[in-house]
């Protein structure tokens, strides 16, 4: 791949965990019990942590002197590769649920793919991230479980959850040119490949849930080519404001 779309498939990784590293930091401080308000906060750490090394990775790639700071304080909108269910605001505590487990299920299985990538950086960070993300997919299912299988309040509201964000999965598995490429040189995974197990790993917990599985295949999308909703503007103006209003400062 050449260094520019080396540099757009490395982003699509990055843009994920680190926007919804952001949204799960609006919870600091309002979480429903004090260990969720904590279990949160470090969910989206570990979700900065993994964002890092790959804008570190998409900075060297690109060549343009741009370091992992300045990718995710000083890019515009249009500029992030983030798929729209990263971006979807945190509602109440089932949508934010509903949310980190389509979102964790998706990750898991493209991050086993990517731990084989025959770039050994790539293969490296995914090993690394996917360590975490195994606890962020047993956490997220056990919560999915717990509210589905919960009281009659609870469950209505953790299949509403799910039936409104299920639009924006369909995209996680829908790959184009840059994918493709990503592919066939034994970068990345064939996202198209990952749609069966996920559906079926999805399936399974909502069965246990008591939830009702979503049958409707019509998909947002849009996010990983820079196509966003009005959501991640706002999402930007905040977590972008001091590094934009004082670019030299030092802390």
């Amino acid at each position: 791949m050449t260094p520019d779309r080396m540099t757009e498939f490395l982003l699509r990784y990055a843009d994920g965990p680190l926007v919804l590293a952001q949204r799960l930091s609006e919870w600091v401080g309002k979480g429903p019990v004090l260990e969720e308000d904590i279990a949160l906060a470090n969910v989206g750490l570990d979700l900065l942590g993994q964002a890092r090394m790959w804008l570190e990775y998409a900075g060297e790639v690109e060549g343009r002197g741009r370091d992992e700071d300045a990718l995710a304080f000083h890019r515009d909108v249009h500029a992030f590769r983030n798929p729209l269910l990263a971006e979807q605001p945190n509602g109440h505590y089932g949508d934010t649920i509903a949310r980190q487990f389509f979102f964790d299920r998706w990750h898991q299985l493209a991050l086993a793919a990517l731990a084989r990538s025959r770039d050994e950086r790539i293969a490296a960070i995914a090993a690394k991230a996917a360590k975490e993300v195994a606890y962020h997919v047993e956490r997220s299912t056990d919560w999915v479980i717990r509210l589905g299988d919960g009281t009659e309040f609870s469950r209505a509201r953790m299949q509403a959850s799910i039936d409104d964000l299920w639009a924006y999965t369909g995209e996680l598995f829908l790959p184009d040119d840059v994918d493709d490429e990503a592919a066939r040189s034994g970068l990345g995974p064939d996202l198209a490949a990952l749609a069966a197990p996920w559906r079926e790993g999805v399936a399974a917990v909502l069965a246990e849930a008591t939830l009702t599985s979503p049958t409707d295949d019509w998909a947002q999308r849009g996010g990983r080519q820079g196509r966003h909703s009005e959501h991640l503007g706002h999402l930007l103006a905040e977590m972008q404001f001091l590094p934009r209003a004082y670019p030299d400062a030092r802390w």
